[in-house]
Order: structure tokens, then sequence, then C-alpha cells
């Protein structure tokens, strides 16, 4: 964990250390450098003075006595995925009705990518900022809930109870999706899991080993397989499941990106759906529907998810203080089609 932020660092402090003006020091920061001709050794200088003294470019912000930019940071970990791209538009709709902008950037589901867009973010002196953290490193983002920057998790978080939180009742979800396999008579269930010791894929993990024990089964880690949320790790877990457990006669897929994975695979090996193999996903998609085997998903409420984080986060904005409430839980909804065979 981050050591605290001295909050009694000023910019002209950062500026002696560096050996620079106010001025300088306060263009550096703000990402001005080469648009105002400040050499990239200067530049550096600066940055490194403001983090030994642990000064942030939200303190940069205050400090310059800054209006209101009216703009806020969103960091999503794909937004090529519907359902990133559908959560980023939520947001958007929700911060123009109150008059702000937004700006979205994308961490490729990598941490460090994730707390150098926070740092950039920042540095444009955004009012505040939604995160779908990548889900492994919490500790930058700990520092910004520190430095009382409206900050506002959405999707996945950590067990730090004190960062605002918004997201889908996963455990409850995974329940409902293995309880629809079982209530068709499925017992040999291959599970399609997505990035490892994420809250989400830790949450689901539970709601499939609940189902399991009511239903008087053993939880078996050797039908578990997968690594990630996209495609490319639903296919490869997919075919590793159904090589080495033939007998599997259902999929639960993590995330809509696996499930596609998982019909690639499906096809490849001969196995059709849902004559030879069941398959049902967390997470529904605009295109489910249209399959040739209608998709099974437990359905994610994303109107929900967006609106009640920008609201959040505009609350926070409005009133300078920290929501009271911090963990906030969407339920889901299952969507269920033709991809589950009836075999019991």
């Amino acid at each position: 964990m981050s050591k605290s932020i001295n909050k009694s660092v000023t910019l002209k402090e950062v500026a002696e250390a560096a050996g620079v003006s106010v001025s300088t020091a306060s263009r550096a920061l703000s990402g001005k450098a080469e648009a105002c001709r400040i050499s990239s050794a200067t530049e550096q200088s600066v940055r490194e003075a403001a983090k030994k003294l642990q000064f942030s470019p939200s303190l940069l912000a205050r400090s310059l006595r800054s209006q209101q930019t009216k703009l806020l940071g969103v960091v999503l970990p794909n937004v090529a995925n519907p359902f990133f791209a559908a959560i980023a538009r939520e947001i958007t709709l929700a911060a123009a009705a109150d008059g702000y902008s937004v700006l979205l950037t994308d961490s490729q589901e990598n941490g460090e990518t994730e707390a150098r867009l926070v740092e950039q973010l920042q540095a444009r002196q955004i009012e505040g900022l939604v995160v779908c953290p990548v889900g492994m490193e919490e500790s930058h983002l700990c520092q910004l809930a520190r430095q009382k920057l409206p900050l506002v998790l959405i999707d996945r978080g950590f067990d730090n109870r004190d960062l605002v939180t918004v997201t889908s009742d996963h455990q409850s979800g995974a329940r409902i999706a293995m309880n629809e396999l079982l209530d068709a008579g499925h017992r040999t269930i291959g599970i399609l899991q997505g990035l490892l010791e994420t809250l989400p894929n830790r949450e689901r993990l539970s709601g499939v080993q609940d189902s399991l024990s009511a239903a008087g089964l053993d939880f078996d880690p050797t039908l578990i397989a997968g690594y990630h949320f996209d495609e490319a790790s639903g296919y490869q877990a997919a075919l590793r499941l159904l090589t080495t457990r033939p007998e599997i006669t259902a999929l639960f897929a993590f995330s809509n990106q696996n499930a596609l994975g998982a019909l690639r695979a499906a096809a490849e090996m001969g196995r059709a759906i849902p004559d030879d193999l069941s398959l049902i996903a967390f997470d529904d998609f605009p295109f489910a529907a249209y399959l040739a085997a209608p998709l099974t998903s437990v359905s994610q409420d994303v109107s929900q998810l967006g609106q009640v984080a920008a609201q959040l986060l505009l609350e926070q904005i409005r009133s300078s203080v920290p929501s009271e409430q911090k963990q906030y839980r969407i339920p889901v909804q299952l969507m269920r089609r033709s991809s589950i065979k009836n075999i019991g």
C-alpha cells in the first residue's frame, strides 16, 4: 500500500526542488511541456521532484485555483468489448445531461497501463473518475480516495470496503446459471473462468460452488479452465476441457467473449449446440439471440450499472464528500433461449 499523501506540499516547493519557476512546474505537471517548449529533461526533473515530495496532479489543480473543468475520466479494461462499450455510453450520457464531458481511456487489461492512465487523467484536471479496474492492484486507487478525488469503481472491485463500488450480483448470477444447467439434468459441467483473482471471477466461482453444494454435488477443480475474460481464453479453455473431459455435457462461460471462444472450439470438435453440448454465458450481448443456437445468458443491467456509477460520482463532486454507502449491487436477469438441452 502506498504511503499517505503529504497534503501540505505546495507547487512552489516542487518548483524549488526541481530548480525551476512555479509556472514552469505547473506547465510540466499539467502536460503542457511540449507546447510551452519546456525540455524533456526539465519536465522529467519536475515530475521526479513531485513524486519524491508526493505532490499529485489533483493537488496541482487546487494549487492553481482552477475553475471547474467539467471533465470526468473513465478507465475501462477493453472498450472493444460490447459490455464495456455499453457502460461507457451510459456514463457519457449521464455526464452530458449534467453538463460534463468524458475522457475515455482503455487500460488493455494491464494494471501498469491503468495506473499510468489514471495519472494522465489527473493531469488533465478531471473532477471525478470512474474506473473498471483490471482488479489485481488497488494501491493507486486507494491513493486517489485519500486525495479526496471523487472516485467510483464499476463492475470489478476489491475487498477494500472504503472504495465506492457499483457491480452486478456476480455470485447470485452464477447460481442462476448453474441452476439452469442442473435443472436440465447436467452434472458434468465445464467452467470457463475469467481473469484470475478478480472480484467477478471469485464471486462467480463462489456461486458455482453454492449451486453444486445445494444439489449435493462435489466441486471438481479439474472441470475449471481459463485465465481471462476474452475470446482466446474461452477458446483455449473449451478445447482443453472438451479434450480431457469428453464426458462434459455443458459449459458455463464466465463472459460473453469466453462464450464466443467456446462456440468456436465446439464447432472445431464437432460438438453441436445444444444437441451435443449445452452452453450458458454470464453477460448477454446484442446478437446472442440471433446465433444458430440462441444463447442462454445471465444478463447484467448495463444501463443501471453505468447510470448508478455516474450518479454517485456526480453526487460526490457536488457535495465534496464520499458516498456514505460504499457497495452497490445491481440485480441480474436470466435470458432463457435455446442453447441448453434438457437431458434429465
